[in-house]
Order: structure tokens, then C-alpha cells, then sequence
């Protein structure tokens, strides 16, 4: 099937693409200070926030030149994330015409590369205003759960139709991925109370989930690499 050989192709640069810009720009903003002209935007005592939580995505990507990596990067993720789940609906289509979750899959796929398109646009852009402020946070909240459940509807649309991709698939990567995607959910629901926490209390707890939590959800598609069996 083409839209197999697609979907390989796409996950792999979704995994890829948004990895290495987060990651450039955290070493930019830690490592060459000389870049930044507002030097109060450089970090000193952050050597790995996966694990110190010394700042944050956005800290690390919003200001010049990290953005200049950061919203090009993001806008190529999301069309390409449109994509995905678009080849993903007709793969689906082709073993399983009745999936009733089809429509949900479209509408929470696309819509968290819309929100990513809608966050990437206003990061950066500052203003003292509350009622901004928590248009910045819905946004990014939009995208996870909207990330999250059509991740979860697309692991249980393959597992209804694993018995006829088993040609296709790697059954022990498609578990891999219904592991990683129940845990994603279960960190969500756990960590809902600290990042609605106010001011900083937990604020390098707060951030360490920020980048171990973008890295799983960016990790599915990875996992979506080595799903698919190669096929001449």
C-alpha cells in the first residue's frame, strides 16, 4: 500500500524534525550566549531540564535567534503531522471501512497541528495581559489533549484490524505504543494538579514534565517508524 510507505516516511521526519529544533535551541540558549542580543534571555545553570527542569520549552525557543529555528520547525511538523493522520484515515479505510472513531481521528489530528501552527504563531509575542496569557496556555493545552487522543484512537483503530495488519505491522511495536500512549494519559491526569499549580511553586518539577512529555509524545511517531514492516 502507498499510504503505508507514506506514513513510515512522514513519522519518521515528525519525530525528527521537532527533536532536533527544541534541542538546538536549548543548546543555543545554554551554550552560546553571544548569539542572543537581550543577554537576560540566556540560561547558565540548566545542563539537562529532562532532568534539572532548569527552563522551559518556550523559555528556550521564544526568544531571538532560537525562534528563528523553533516556529519554521513547528509549522513543517504540523503540516507534515496533517499528512499523517490523513494517510492513517485511508490506511484505516482500506482494512476497516465501519471504524466508527474514524471522524474523531481526522478532527483530533489535525486539530492539535492546528493548535501547534496557533501556539508557534503567538510564541514569542508578549504582552502584560492576563486574558493572553491564558489564551497562550489553552492553545498548548488544546494541542496535547487533542495529541493525545488521536494517538489513542489510532492505536485503537490498528488493534481492530490487527489480525489483517499482521502482514504489515510489527504486533510488539503497536503494544509499545499502546503502552506509551496509556502512560501519556495516566502522566497527564497525575500531572494536572502541579502544572495548575500557581506562581512557581514546582516550577522545576513543572518543567522537567514539559520536555520528558514532549518527548514521549513526539516518540509515537518513532514508534510509528518501526511499526511498519518494509515492503517491496
Amino acid at each position: 500500500m502507498d499510504e503505508i510507505k507514506k506514513v513510515k516516511s512522514i513519522s519518521i521526519w515528525v519525530f525528527i524534525v521537532p527533536f532536533v529544533a527544541i534541542n538546538t535551541c536549548l543548546i543555543l540558549i545554554t551554550q552560546f550566549h553571544a548569539l542572543f542580543p537581550n543577554q537576560e534571555h540566556i540560561v547558565h545553570n540548566s545542563l539537562w531540564p529532562y532532568i534539572d527542569g532548569g527552563l522551559s520549552i518556550s523559555r528556550a525557543a521564544r526568544p531571538y535567534p532560537s525562534w528563528l529555528i523553533f516556529k519554521p520547525a513547528m509549522f513543517l511538523t504540523s503540516f507534515l503531522l496533517i499528512k499523517y493522520w490523513y494517510f492513517n484515515r485511508d490506511i484505516i479505510l482500506n482494512f476497516n471501512k465501519d471504524f466508527k472513531h474514524l471522524k474523531k481521528i481526522i478532527f483530533f489530528g489535525v486539530g492539535s497541528a492546528v493548535a501547534l501552527v496557533i501556539h508557534s504563531i503567538f510564541l514569542g509575542i508578549e504582552f502584560d495581559n492576563n486574558l493572553y496569557k491564558l489564551f497562550r496556555r489553552v492553545i498548548m493545552l488544546v494541542f496535547i489533549i487533542f495529541e493525545i487522543t488521536a494517538q489513542a484512537y489510532l492505536v485503537a483503530a490498528l488493534y481492530s484490524v490487527k489480525e489483517k495488519l499482521s502482514k504489515f505491522i510489527n504486533i510488539k511495536v503497536l503494544k509499545l505504543k499502546l503502552v506509551l500512549v496509556s502512560t501519556l494519559i495516566v502522566v497527564a491526569v497525575i500531572a494536572i494538579p502541579i502544572i495548575s499549580w500557581p506562581g512557581n511553586t514546582f516550577k522545576f518539577v513543572k518543567h522537567a514534565l514539559e520536555w520528558d512529555y514532549f518527548l514521549g509524545v513526539i516518540t509515537f511517531y518513532l514508534l510509528t517508524y518501526f511499526m511498519w514492516k518494509n515492503k517491496n
